[in-house]
């Protein structure tokens, strides 16, 4: 048992190594996505324009006459001073070839006092890496590898990641059960220390230490098992919150509804339209806005409304209530929120965080626990460190099957030496 499970660890390891190095790593930096996207993009980021702000909703408006291929699909009311309002922008369906426009953009910043088109940018965009997309270069890089769109979705990379923290949270146990002693199906006494040669918990320790002057390999194999149980709860969370989050439509919820009640937002109960046919809006922002305070009030909540997205794939406006200082949101769960036809207008749901069954305390709980927010600024920082150690553990894991692989061939050929020198030799007539 213990020899296949080897082998599971050794191809399992192999085949995702490459991935975890690429999503540690960039996962590592996007923990400060915001920081550092404030300290690269200022031209685009800060307003300087002193003044009463305008109505984002009116400069929303004004977004779209002046880039008529695109729509507003996502902003915020209100902005802390200083800071640009910025618009998510989607194209529109050219009505010459019913398929969507490539304006080059899907961000546009702009001056909340003057107006002004501060500038516009692709967020995700490939190439050519600037600061203006390089940290969304990496995230969307974390969490799709940039797989292109094709067969008619752009998903690929997202359900191929899904797929591999799956894997990776499968060896995380095999991981585990590998560091333990040969021998551990023992009694109570002999776990308890009534056996020869060391009591379970004493022939286990050496699995935690790290011989940091014992040469290059016995510490490449330390690192790689010590830093693997030092972290394990840890690494266990990150595959297991990655595969919930990039397969939530198509396993995670699924799975979950099976075993337990998950509440469905109105989105889930929807089947998206697809990428290249949008559902258009029966209303616009306005009135949107304005059913949704409605909403709000009679919900008795006192938070203003302060952002609006319009899910054109399924037709529907999510209405947040949040004051500008309030960033994320509890524990990087979200905000308040309303759902709304965007044909009828009807109120369709709604979504207060950390509320609901246990089953929705736990879906809620993915993303704060996979990017740390659930902690705050130290639960950001444990995960850029944990980045770190996730690509460590890859390579050092790499390296093992290396050193093992090369010696595996050296005794092969050894072997087919010693044969051939002792073959006998024929005598001759």
């Amino acid at each position: 048992m213990r020899t296949f499970f080897t082998l599971l660890h050794r191809y399992f390891g192999l085949t995702i190594a490459g991935f975890l190095v690429i999503t540690g790593l960039t996962g590592a930096i996007i923990s400060w996505d915001h920081e550092l996207d404030d300290l690269l993009n200022p031209h685009l980021l800060d307003a300087s324009t002193t003044g009463t702000p305008m109505s984002a909703t009116a400069l929303a408006e004004e977004v779209e006459r002046q880039f008529p291929q695109v729509e507003v699909t996502y902003y915020e009311l209100a902005v802390e001073p200083g800071h640009s309002y910025y618009y998510w922008v989607e194209p529109r369906v050219n009505p010459e070839t019913g398929k969507l426009y490539e304006p080059g953009f899907n961000q546009v910043y702009v001056d909340p006092v003057s107006g002004e088109i501060l500038g516009k940018r692709e967020w995700g965009a490939v190439w050519p890496i600037t600061t203006e997309n390089f940290v969304s270069f990496l995230y969307k890089l974390h969490f799709s590898l940039h797989i292109p769109e094709f067969m008619g979705t752009d998903h690929w990379g997202i359900w191929l990641l899904g797929v591999i923290a799956l894997t990776w949270t499968i060896d995380c146990f095999i991981g585990f059960y590998l560091t333990l002693p040969k021998r551990q199906r023992q009694t109570l006494a002999r776990a308890t220390g009534n056996a020869e040669g060391g009591s379970y918990w004493q022939r286990w320790m050496p699995a935690w230490k790290i011989r940091w002057n014992s040469g290059k390999t016995k510490l490449n194999f330390d690192l790689h098992r010590a830093f693997g149980l030092w972290t394990w709860v840890l690494l266990f969370v990150v595959a297991f919150t990655g595969f919930s989050l990039n397969l939530y439509r198509e396993v995670f919820f699924p799975a979950m509804s099976l075993v337990s009640d998950v509440t469905p937002t109105p989105i889930d109960q929807r089947t998206p339209s697809g990428h290249d046919k949008p559902i258009a809006a029966g209303y616009g922002f306005t009135k949107a806005i304005e059913l949704g305070q409605q909403a709000g009030a009679e919900k008795g909540w006192s938070q203003p409304v302060n952002s609006i997205w319009y899910a054109r794939e399924f037709g529907i406006y999510r209405i947040e209530f949040f004051t500008a200082a309030e960033g994320h949101g509890a524990g990087g769960v979200g905000h308040k929120a309303v759902f709304l036809d965007a044909k009828s207008g009807e109120l369709l749901g709604d979504f207060t965080p950390w509320r609901g069954t246990a089953a929705d305390l736990f879906v809620q709980a993915q993303f704060p626990l996979h990017s740390g927010r659930i902690l705050g600024l130290p639960g950001r920082i444990l995960i850029s460190v944990m980045g770190l150690v996730i690509a460590m553990l890859s390579i050092t894991g790499v390296i093992i099957w290396h050193k093992r692989y090369k010696a595996r061939i050296r005794s092969a050929q050894k072997a087919q030496q010693d044969a051939t020198q002792n073959v006998p030799v024929g005598i001759s007539q």
